[in-house]
């Protein structure tokens, strides 16, 4: 019986903590995402708008991490690949640490600081990440020109639909 009840747990817990595509993939921000603040690595606090804002025109990467996620820091290298592939883009990393002293030892420890990079200070949950049903990290997701959503999903930087995604983009 004993075993049952395991193997039942790690079968609910595993269910629940692995990243599942979103049943709607959105084109475009609620304006209470947009109005979500974040904060700069001086403590600065900004928008998502002004995040877009700042990067319309262009085509931005918005690449969710944390210096604590394991499948993250894995995933960096792949990561710094896709951008130095792509100098003519914008990235944005929007880091999930859990305090700013975390959000800062994380930009030093993994050479981010010359990277454009935001701390979501709220936490996980916020109208941002619920909006764009953030369930796991890392995650990507690549915004038009018009600050609209060209790649809503993708879990890896290696994920074929990003590149094919910004080279259309680019046409």
């Amino acid at each position: 019986m004993k075993k049952l009840l395991l193997l039942f747990m790690i079968g609910i817990f595993g269910l629940s903590c692995s990243q599942q595509t979103p049943k709607v993939l959105k084109t475009n921000f609620s304006k209470e995402a947009l109005l979500q603040k974040v904060e700069d690595e001086e403590g600065k606090t900004v928008t998502i708008q002004q995040i877009l804002d700042q990067h319309k025109g262009k085509v931005l990467v918005l690449d969710f991490w944390a210096g604590w996620c394991r499948d993250c820091l894995k995933a960096l290298p792949k990561a710094k690949e896709l951008e130095d592939n792509n100098k003519n883009i914008d990235f944005v990393f929007l880091s999930l640490d859990r305090s700013k002293e975390g959000f800062d030892k994380s930009l030093e420890r993994f050479e981010m600081k010359d990277k454009e990079n935001y701390w979501f200070a709220s936490g996980w949950k916020n109208d941002f990440n619920n909006y764009i049903d953030l369930n796991w990290i890392p995650r990507y997701m690549v915004i038009d020109q018009k600050s609209a959503i060209a790649k809503y999903y993708a879990i890896s930087p290696e994920d074929p639909d990003i590149q094919a995604t910004i080279d259309k983009l680019l046409k």
